[in-house]
């Protein structure tokens, strides 16, 4: 037992010593080291403290939709990307936003021909097509842009780039969905005769210019509050179910414009929605230039003309409110009035994105 001691003893001398060795060699490469490496002059002279005077800054952009417009490349870069995400895996791809629409018109048309709710109004394929052209543009931009910032939140936290981009990307996205509808609209007005005078190119453009800025609000307001609550994307799809009602596209304008003197607050809550102008607007624009002797009879009662009494008490129908030119213009300063109330929202709500998203 005595000679196992011995050895356990032997063993852990050599242990430490073989570990003293190896701590004199480290140290011994270290000053080589130090040695070879060049040494700095020692510096002289007075020492200045750095002391930055400025407030700290956000490095969020806060230009808003002026930012936006200032960065075309990244808006347009955003904007493919929304394009190439809507349609990826997908075998028709842009082919979807035109198949519904084509769908949903001639559902409309079938049903309203069944009811003869357009009787005696010439081109009523025309009418309905231009109001569905309308409304699909107003609710692509608005569902769209509602639900832009709760669907891209992995860039909105990541990237520094202007929050407002997303809902005018959607936008834009909408454009490019309804630009061929547009196309097929026009050659579908030329080949039923449309002849538009200066006026009906006013009324165009102002519809336009209406439905854009009362699109882009809506749109600008409602992907704030979504990002805080996502229920708003919800209420907008259903709200979305009765636009096609609330405007004069599967019925004629006139039906709405003899309910006036009965119910005149009524009235003046259906003319007080912008979509509802801006259709009649573009109306003015495609379908009405369209009609052969617009102010005579003919088009219009040419159903009655086997019936000389009817044919001769009936009366061309209002198809355009009196004052469409100084409600629009009115509706329109309105809705720039709400586009700024809505960057004002945006800006407020934007600082609570990270958290909520």
């Amino acid at each position: 037992m005595a000679r196992a001691a011995n050895k356990r003893q032997g063993a852990q001398t050599d242990e430490k010593g073989r570990r003293k060795n190896a701590a004199k060699r480290a140290r011994a490469l270290a000053d080589r080291k130090a040695d070879a490496m060049p040494v700095a002059p020692t510096m002289t002279g007075p020492q200045l403290d750095r002391h930055v005077d400025a407030e700290l800054v956000s490095p969020s952009p806060k230009g808003g939709l002026k930012e936006v417009l200032a960065n075309p490349y990244l808006l347009g870069l955003i904007t493919k990307r929304f394009l190439a995400a809507q349609y990826a895996a997908s075998v028709l791809g842009l082919m979807w936003s035109y198949v519904q629409p084509a769908l949903r018109f001639l559902t409309y048309f079938m049903l309203m021909s069944l009811l003869r709710v357009h009787d005696g109004m010439p081109n009523f394929a025309l009418h309905l097509f231009v109001g569905m052209v309308a409304v699909h543009y107003f609710s692509e931009t608005w569902g769209g842009a509602t639900r832009s910032i709760w669907q891209n939140r992995p860039l909105v936290l990541k990237m520094r780039v202007p929050r407002e981009t997303f809902p005018v990307a959607a936008m834009i996205v909408a454009a490019v969905h309804t630009f061929p509808q547009v196309v097929i609209l026009t050659i579908a007005a030329i080949s039923v005769g449309w002849k538009p005078d200066f006026a009906a190119f006013g009324y165009g453009g102002l519809g336009l210019l209406l439905l854009m800025v009362f699109s882009a609000a809506l749109g600008l307001l409602f992907s704030a509050l979504n990002a805080m609550y996502k229920d708003f994307q919800n209420i907008v799809t259903t709200l979305m179910q009765f636009m096609h009602f609330l405007v004069p596209m599967i019925y004629p304008f006139s039906m709405i414009y003899r309910l006036r003197i009965d119910h005149p607050v009524m009235y003046e809550i259906y003319m007080a929605n912008p979509v509802t102008q801006a259709v009649l607007m573009f109306q003015r624009f495609f379908w009405y230039p369209t009609i052969e002797n617009a102010d005579t009879k003919m088009p219009w009662c040419g159903h009655l003309k086997g019936n000389p009494e009817a044919f001769a008490n009936c009366h061309i129908p209002v198809e355009f409110p009196p004052d469409m030119l100084v409600r629009g213009l009115i509706t329109l300063a309105v809705s720039f009035v709400l586009l700024w109330l809505a960057q004002r929202i945006f800006k407020k709500f934007e600082t609570k994105f990270p958290e909520r998203l």
